[in-house]
C-alpha cells in the first residue's frame, strides 16, 4: 500500500520551472505616447534589448511598420493610451500584423522603475509568454460605423444642452412652456418658442400654435405664456434656438451617412427583402409615426435579425448596439462573457472564501450598457414579460437593482438573437406571472419535502 504522505511528498519535490517559457518569439511591444513611440522588437542574438524610438507623423509611423516587418514580427502589443494608439493600430492592421490592445492596468504592478524604455520591453516580454489579453475591437467596417455613431451621440448631447438653455431663458422670463406642454421639443413647444423669437408676445396668439393632439385647450395653455420679456433673456433664447437648429441639421446629416454606410454592408441576398412584420403592431405603428421604418429595415438587412422585436429597444438603441459590436458576436464565447464585457454582471469579490465588502461596480465607458439601462427604465409600466420581471425585482430589491437586472436580461436576449438567430417572442405579463408562480410553488414544495413536510392545498370553508 502506498503511503499517502510519501505520494504527496513526491509531488511536492517535483522540480518547478525557473523561468517563463516563450510561446511566441516573434512579437513586439509598443509604448504609445503623444510625441513618440517606444518599440521593443524580438531580442537580438546577443540578448541585448532591441528597442527603437519613432515619431508620430504619418511618415514615421510608416517607418515603424516597415521596421516591424523587417524584424519578422507577427503580433504587437500596445497600451490603449487616449486616442494615440488608433493610427498605429489601423496601420499595422492594414499591414497584416496582429495587434493586441492591452489595458494599462495589466502593467501597473511590474517591478522596477517605470519608464518608456522599460514599458515597451515588459510589453514585449509578457506578450511573448502569452500573459497579455487583448481588448475587444470590432473589424474595420464596424469601426467606421462606430466612429460616426459616437460623434452623432455627441451632437445629440449638445442638442440637449441647447434645449436646457432654452428652458432656462424661458424660466427666467417666467414663461412656463414646460407647464403648458409636456415636451419643449415637441411640435407645440417648438412652435411656441419660434413664435416668441419671431416677436410674438400675445399669450392667446402663442396658444394658437397648439397641436390638435394636445390634451390642454388653447385657453389653458395661454395662462402659462405671459412673461417679463426681458431683452437679454430673449437674446439668449434666440441664440440657443439657432444652435439647436444647426445641430439638428448636423444630426440629420449623420443619420443619412450612417444609413448609407449600413446599406453598403448589407449582404446581397437581403438587400431587397422587406423586413418581417413586427409581432407588436402598436410598436410598429409608433416606429412608422416617428419615421424610423427605413432605419429599422436597413438594420434588419444588415444584421439578419430585428432587435426592435425585444421590448424596450428602439431603432436608435438597435443602431447603437450594432455600430458598437457589429452583428457577429463570435468573439464572446457565451452570453456570460458578453454580459461581463458590458459590466452588467454582479460584482462579488471573494477573498479567503468570504465575500468582501461590496463596492460600486465599475461602469466604464460602455455605451451599450447605458442604452440597455435606458431601455430597462422604459419597461417599468410595460404590460410584457420583461415589464413584469422589472416590477418583481423592484418590489424586493429596489428600482436601481431592477434596472441593472433587466438590462442584463436584455443583453442576454440580444446575444441569443445575434449569435444564434433566435427570435424574441413576448409571452405576456400574465403568462410570466403564471410561470413564476409555478416555479415558486415548486421550490417551496421541494423545501418542505426536504424538511419532512408535505404541502396541502388550502380548502375554502363552506
Amino acid at each position: 500500500m502506498i503511503n499517502r504522505h510519501t505520494k504527496h511528498r513526491r509531488k511536492k519535490d517535483a522540480p518547478l520551472p525557473t523561468s517563463l517559457p516563450v510561446i511566441r518569439p516573434r512579437v513586439a511591444g509598443i509604448d504609445v505616447g503623444s510625441s513618440q513611440h517606444w518599440v521593443c522588437g524580438p531580442a537580438r542574438p546577443d540578448g541585448t534589448p532591441n528597442v527603437r524610438v519613432f515619431g508620430t507623423t504619418t511618415a514615421q509611423l510608416e517607418e515603424l511598420a516597415a521596421w516591424l516587418v523587417e524584424q519578422h514580427v507577427e503580433s504587437v502589443a500596445m497600451e490603449s493610451t487616449y486616442v494615440y494608439w488608433i493610427p498605429i493600430y489601423e496601420l499595422l492592421e492594414s499591414r497584416g500584423i496582429e495587434v493586441l490592445l492591452v489595458n494599462a492596468r495589466q502593467l501597473h504592478h511590474v517591478p522596477g522603475r517605470k519608464t518608456d524604455f522599460s514599458d515597451c520591453q515588459w510589453l514585449q516580454l509578457l506578450h511573448s509568454c502569452g500573459l497579455l489579453r487583448g481588448s475587444f475591437r470590432p473589424g474595420e467596417a464596424i469601426a467606421r460605423l462606430r466612429a460616426l455613431q459616437r460623434q452623432l451621440a455627441n451632437l445629440v448631447a449638445e442638442q440637449t444642452r441647447c434645449v436646457q438653455w432654452m428652458q432656462k431663458a424661458l424660466d427666467q422670463m417666467n414663461v412656463q412652456v414646460h407647464r403648458a406642454v409636456t415636451d419643449l421639443t415637441g411640435v407645440t413647444g417648438m412652435a411656441i418658442v419660434r413664435a416668441i423669437v419671431g416677436g410674438e408676445r400675445d399669450p392667446a396668439r402663442l396658444a394658437e400654435h397648439r397641436d390638435r393632439r394636445c390634451r390642454k385647450s388653447a385657453d389653458e395653455i395661454a395662462r402659462y405664456l405671459t412673461g417679463t420679456w426681458r431683452d437679454e433673456h430673449l437674446f439668449n433664447l434666440a441664440s440657443a434656438l439657432r444652435l439647436f437648429d444647426a445641430l439638428d441639421t448636423e444630426v440629420a446629416s449623420y443619420d443619412a451617412r450612417l444609413l448609407a454606410e449600413v446599406e453598403a454592408l448589407q449582404p446581397p441576398d437581403r438587400q431587397e427583402q422587406p423586413v418581417p412584420a413586427h409581432p407588436n403592431p402598436a410598436k410598429e405603428k409608433a416606429l412608422t409615426a416617428r419615421g424610423q421604418q427605413q432605419a429599422r429595415t436597413a438594420l434588419w438587412r444588415f444584421a439578419g435579425v430585428d432587435l426592435t422585436r425585444i421590448d424596450g429597444l428602439s431603432t436608435g438603441a438597435t443602431q447603437t448596439i450594432l455600430t458598437e459590436v457589429g452583428p457577429d458576436l463570435s468573439a464572446f464565447p457565451s452570453e456570460d462573457h458578453f454580459v461581463s464585457w458590458l459590466r452588467l454582471c454582479p460584482r462579488v469579490p471573494i477573498s479567503g472564501g468570504k465575500p468582501l465588502k461590496k463596492r460600486r461596480n465599475s461602469l466604464g465607458a460602455n455605451r451599450i450598457a447605458g442604452v440597455l439601462r435606458m431601455a430597462a427604465t422604459s419597461l417599468q409600466r410595460s404590460k410584457t414579460a420583461l415589464g413584469a420581471t422589472f416590477r418583481r425585482v423592484a418590489r424586493h430589491k429596489g428600482g436601481a437593482v431592477a434596472v441593472f437586472a433587466t438590462a442584463r436580461q436584455l443583453a442576454r436576449l440580444i446575444y441569443r438573437m445575434l449569435r444564434y438567430g433566435h427570435d424574441y417572442v413576448d409571452i405576456g405579463e400574465q403568462a410570466y406571472e403564471s410561470q413564476f408562480h409555478i416555479r415558486r410553488l415548486s421550490a417551496i414544495t421541494e423545501t418542505a419535502r426536504a424538511l419532512g413536510y408535505t404541502l396541502v392545498p388550502k380548502v375554502a370553508l363552506s
